[in-house]
């Protein structure tokens, strides 16, 4: 039991480094409260993405902490309507897990296998917690295309391509979520 409890933590090299270049790139172009929050989302989304693509699967403390964040963040970083920006965020987050968890009942319903872990549907809410809504099919569109191309060059490269392979989604979706994030709060 131990062991698999291992393996959901994040490699500590991975997590130092990807969070020093979230850090080095928030910190320069971001004011300084968006900036924390870039880094939080950033840390918790690296730490995501390394286990999920090791072990297909999506620690809590990444799925609900992101989620958690995103709607204390949106709190925060409002001055003028701190509870309509949580209550916003916390709406957007419920309607994003609720689709998803729905994509994941009818894939398993109409295929008879499970095509979606709760984990993602988890890390969906984390998605409407932190984005705008106009932003959350970007931040969808960037995760898919994503894995697309990585099961193209896997299959480039002479690797056996079925309708069974596991594909860790959220190895893509986190990055896309804090890639879309920043994109949106950058000055400019």
């Amino acid at each position: 039991m131990i062991a698999v409890h291992d393996n959901l933590r994040p490699h500590p090299a991975v997590l130092a480094a990807g969070c020093c270049a979230v850090a080095l790139v928030s910190m320069l172009l971001l004011p300084w409260p968006l900036a924390l929050a870039s880094i939080a989302l950033g840390a918790l989304m690296i730490a995501g993405a390394d286990v999920d693509a090791r072990t297909f699967l999506l620690p809590d403390f990444v799925t609900v902490g992101a989620a958690v964040c995103g709607i204390v963040a949106a709190a925060v970083l409002d001055p003028f309507d701190p509870w309509g920006a949580g209550a916003g965020a916390l709406s957007r987050a419920l309607a994003t897990a609720l689709v998803l968890a729905l994509v994941r009942w009818c894939y398993g319903h109409y295929r008879g296998r499970e095509g979606l872990g709760f984990g993602d549907v988890k890390l969906a809410a984390a998605v409407g917690a932190w984005l705008p809504l106009d932003a959350i099919p970007i931040c969808f569109g960037l995760a898919a295309g994503a894995a697309l191309i990585a099961v193209v060059t896997a299959r480039l490269r002479g690797q056996t391509i079925d309708a069974a392979m596991k594909i860790p989604f959220g190895a893509f979706l986190c990055p896309a979520l804090w890639i879309v994030f920043y994109a949106n709060v950058l000055p400019g």
